[in-house]
């Protein structure tokens, strides 16, 4: 211990920075030498997840002790898993206060409480100057003041907030004027959260994830500098949707059940990476002159026109990946052959993965399809359920049809 003790305050702080936030503050009672060393961590970390009432208690004893405590000038990171915990909102409110009060930078906070009760987060938090990073998860309510400013803040995270509505989200987001990242996942509550408004000019990355038993009374997107889309809602019932268009987006994720997609479709052909899965198929006039990677899921009944049309759409395609959602079999119906090969099957096509059930005959005709006329085509590569695997006179049928393209390389998992 007298050899550890000669080393620099700065590299001893360094060697606590590896342990545990609680076993850190620990060593406070080695020595006078040791007392303080741990008021200068950058990053705090405190979990309390499915506690006693006594180690909730010891964590409360410890967090008001020592957060007053603190040195730095910057605080880094603060963390809070407060996982069906005891704790009275109070205590987190307060904790809170200090930790803004130390230029804080990250605040990462899950709080689902025994008690029922929401935490209001004080209002110091929503004038920080040097926050950058905000995550929010659980019983938060979100209380916006008015004339406050989150001027540094980039990253912004909100994970199923039982407080959170399009309305809270709203007066956040206007107060955030560099934001970059944005991720949300509404609650899984049978509520109307009213309506969506992400209007944020310097945004780059969007997810957004509504479940099923979440309603919306419209959703409006306004991103123009955004290059990565998430949007994922899975409640029929959700209609009204406009997004305005996306110049710079690179890749989307879209996962929805919209009776009409035309909005989406309409501010995404940019996109270079596609992810797709949707309950209907979109209109004519649109061109993915950038889309490079198509990932379409099969697990709706529209998913053949859905192909074909992509395909048409896409000129420059190189990677065609046909997948399942996890736990959903294919509904693709019968395969319509497009009545001219589409433009990427003779020039661009490089890949094609099949990954999921492959068992049907219509399944069967539209890996048939590919491997028959995409002509440039490299390597392909089937995937299936052991449940599903084709028969031997499919897997041989498949393969006299890579042979259609003599560089084509076929594998099965």
């Amino acid at each position: 211990m007298d050899r550890i003790s000669e080393l620099s305050d700065e590299l001893l702080v360094r060697i606590l920075s590896f342990l545990p936030t609680k076993v850190a503050v620990s060593t406070s009672i080695l020595s006078k030498r040791w007392e303080c060393l741990w008021m200068w961590l950058p990053k705090l970390d405190f979990v309390s997840s499915h506690c006693t009432r006594s180690e909730c208690e010891s964590l409360r004893c410890l967090l008001d002790r020592s957060l007053p405590l603190y040195r730095a000038s910057v605080m880094e990171s603060f963390r809070l898993d407060l996982s069906f915990s005891r704790y009275k909102p109070e205590d987190v409110k307060l904790w809170v206060v200090i930790a803004v009060s130390r230029c804080l930078r990250e605040l990462d906070i899950v709080y689902d409480s025994y008690l029922d009760k929401q935490c209001i987060l004080p209002s110091s938090l929503y004038a920080c100057k040097s926050l950058v990073v905000l995550k929010l998860e659980g019983d938060i309510l979100l209380d916006v003041p008015r004339r406050v400013c989150l001027p540094s803040l980039k990253t912004l995270q909100l994970r199923n907030g039982t407080g959170l509505d399009g309305e809270s989200l709203k007066r956040l987001l206007s107060i955030c004027p560099v934001l970059e990242n944005l991720s949300v996942d509404f609650c899984h509550r049978d509520d109307n959260v009213g309506k969506i408004i992400v209007i944020v000019m310097s945004l780059q990355s969007l997810s957004l994830s509504i479940p099923r038993e979440c309603y919306l009374d419209g959703l409006e997107i306004d991103t123009p500098s955004l290059k990565y889309l998430k949007l994922e809602d899975l409640n029929d019932e959700n209609e009204s949707c406009v997004i305005e268009d996306m110049p710079k987006l690179e890749e989307a994720y879209i996962h929805v059940r919209f009776p009409d997609i035309k909005s989406i479709i309409g501010s995404i052909t940019s996109v270079k990476r596609l992810t797709l899965c949707s309950q209907v198929l979109y209109g004519n006039g649109f061109v993915f002159n950038q889309l490079e990677y198509l990932k379409l899921c099969v697990c709706t009944r529209c998913s053949s026109n859905l192909l074909a049309r992509l395909l048409k759409d896409s000129p420059n395609l190189r990677v065609l990946n046909i997948f399942q959602i996890l736990g959903r079999a294919s509904k693709m119906v019968s395969w319509n052959r497009p009545s001219t090969v589409p433009a990427c099957f003779w020039s661009t096509i490089q890949t094609f993965i099949w990954s999921g059930y492959m068992g049907r005959p219509q399944e069967k005709d539209v890996a048939v399809y590919v491997l028959e006329n995409a002509h440039r085509l490299y390597t392909a590569r089937i995937s299936s359920d052991e449940k599903f695997i084709p028969k031997f006179e499919m897997l041989k049928e498949l393969s006299v049809c890579s042979r259609a393209s003599t560089t084509c390389r076929l594998f099965f998992d």
